[in-house]
C-alpha cells in the first residue's frame, strides 16, 4: 500500500511540473512581436541557423566568418533583422565566437540556462525569441566586464555606409 501512495504522489508531482513548464514555454512564446510556426522558421532559415536560433544549438567554434569581422556596422538577428550588437562593442575573446562587451538595450532578452549542469545567462532576440548565445562576466574589465558570446549563424552583419 505504501508503494501505491509513493507512486501516486510522484505522478502528481510530475504532472504538476510538466504543466507548469508548458505554461512557461507558452508564456515565453507569446511575449515576442515576431512569431512564426516551426515550419515557417525552418523554411526561412538555413539548417544551422534554424538549429541555433529555434532550438538553442551552438555552432562549432571558429566556424563563423563574423568571428574575424573587423568592419564597422551593426549586427542584426538572422531571424527577424532586429539590431542586437554594434561593431564598436565587438572584441576578440579568443573563444572562437563573435564576442561583444554589451548588447543593444531593449533588443536582447536574458533568461537562465541550466542545461549543462551549471547556471548560465542565455541571450535571445527580444523581438523573435531567437537564441543568440550566452553572456559571461569574463569580458574586458576596462569596459563592462561582460562577454556576450554569440553564435555567428544567429547574426547578419550590416556594414556602415
Amino acid at each position: 500500500m505504501k508503494t501505491f501512495g509513493y507512486l501516486f504522489i510522484l505522478s502528481i508531482c510530475l504532472i504538476s511540473c510538466n504543466s507548469s513548464a508548458q505554461k512557461d514555454k507558452e508564456a515565453k512564446e507569446e511575449t515576442f512581436k515576431v512569431t512564426k510556426t516551426d515550419a515557417e522558421w525552418k523554411a526561412q532559415l538555413s539548417p544551422s541557423a534554424y538549429k541555433v536560433l529555434r532550438h538553442e544549438g551552438t555552432e562549432p567554434a571558429f566556424s563563423s566568418d563574423l568571428n574575424d569581422n573587423q568592419k564597422k556596422g551593426v549586427y542584426v538577428c538572422a531571424g527577424c533583422g532586429t539590431a542586437v550588437f554594434e561593431s564598436k562593442h565587438k572584441f576578440d575573446s579568443g573563444t572562437g565566437w563573435p564576442s561583444f562587451d554589451r548588447a543593444l538595450k531593449g533588443n536582447v532578452a536574458f533568461t537562465t540556462d541550466n542545461k549543462l549542469g551549471y547556471t548560465r545567462t542565455e541571450e535571445h532576440c527580444a523581438t523573435c525569441g531567437g537564441h543568440l548565445g550566452h553572456v559571461f562576466n569574463d569580458g574586458p574589465m576596462e569596459t563592462t566586464g561582460e562577454r556576450h558570446c554569440i553564435n555567428g549563424v544567429a547574426l547578419k552583419f550590416i556594414p556602415e555606409e
